[in-house]
């Protein structure tokens, strides 16, 4: 979703992209009311992993030997889409009858959603900031002790939790990542492609209690057991599937910011789909129409050049 560019040169881990994509669609697909509602439990299990992996995959890519400024550049560039955005989603909230529908919106609750506790999927950039520039200071002092730094950052991130500001679940996956990192573990090395993936996959969640919560042990071994089998699915893919996947997941912060809005408005023809009666034709048709309407903003802002006011770079479809 959101990457750190590294202080050096690196050549751009493919697999990560591959996740990513199939991370943001799924995000896409249970962020429509009528699908979510109709298949429950599906929801339950998407969820279960899909942030979780994006927690995971943002921490491993936080480079803390950043200079100040740039690292502060990084985060700059986070925070003001994310203004942006949150506050524009906040707005709609109060207008539209969503999911999250705000019955009476105030100054004070708009800051409370825009500063500590965000509306819609834009939680994800709120918690990757803070914890973001929690591990970053934290390594500026205790980088040289692997050990007592993700003990640190481990506290610190609990502080945030009991204030509200993060949840605790979603801070420990971000710092798996940082300690995939910080102990120099390749990625696909720790989460093994393999087949047999899928039947751990189906095992726990039908076997192990409370599996499909992300808090749970169940939960984490679903995180695992589905990254691993997307990393072993990953080189069977056609080239021309290949090629779209990893544009989608090279993308994937267009698609977290602007796929909102086409959701929301994806309900003005769902009504003229439903002759369809499982709903997966209203499904391809929202998550075509959310993939491209977002596109189409991202495109739309590169040539009217406000991008670079909004990102800090004139072009931002990779």
């Amino acid at each position: 979703m959101v990457t750190t560019p590294p202080t050096k040169p690196q050549a751009r881990i493919l697999e990560l992209d591959f996740l990513k994509c199939v991370f943001i669609l799924l995000m896409i697909v249970f962020h429509l009311v009528y699908i979510g509602n109709r298949y429950p439990v599906a929801k339950a299990f998407v969820y279960t992993f899909h942030m979780p992996g994006f927690l995971i995959i943002s921490g491993y890519l936080l480079h803390v030997q950043k200079p100040v400024s740039q690292f502060l550049r990084y985060i700059q560039w986070i925070f003001v889409p994310y203004l942006l955005m949150e506050s524009g989603y906040v707005v709609m909230a109060s207008v539209l009858p969503i999911r999250e529908h705000i019955q009476q919106l105030t100054f004070g609750l708009f800051l409370d959603k825009l500063f500590l506790h965000p509306l819609g999927p834009y939680w994800y950039l709120h918690t990757l900031m803070l914890c973001g520039i929690v591990t970053y200071v934290v390594a500026q002092f205790a980088s040289h002790h692997r050990v007592w730094m993700l003990l640190c950052v481990l506290l610190s991130l609990w502080v945030l939790a009991l204030l509200g500001l993060v949840t605790w679940i979603n801070a420990v996956y971000f710092c798996v990542g940082v300690a995939l990192r910080l102990y120099h573990r390749p990625f696909i090395d720790t989460f093994h492609p393999a087949w047999w993936s899928f039947i751990g996959i189906v095992l726990v969640a039908t076997c192990v209690p409370n599996a499909l919560q992300r808090h749970t042990i169940g939960g984490m071994l679903i995180v695992y057991f589905v990254i691993s089998f997307l990393l072993w699915l990953y080189p069977y893919l056609p080239k021309g599937v290949a090629k779209i996947a990893l544009f989608i997941g090279r993308n994937s912060l267009i698609l977290l910011l602007f796929s909102p809005m086409f959701t929301v408005l994806s309900k003005l023809f769902q009504s003229y789909l439903m002759f369809e009666p499982s709903g997966m034709l209203f499904m391809l048709v929202a998550l075509l129409f959310t993939v491209v309407g977002s596109f189409t903003v991202a495109y739309i802002l590169q040539k009217l050049q406000v991008a670079r006011y909004v990102f800090g770079k004139s072009r931002i479809i990779k």
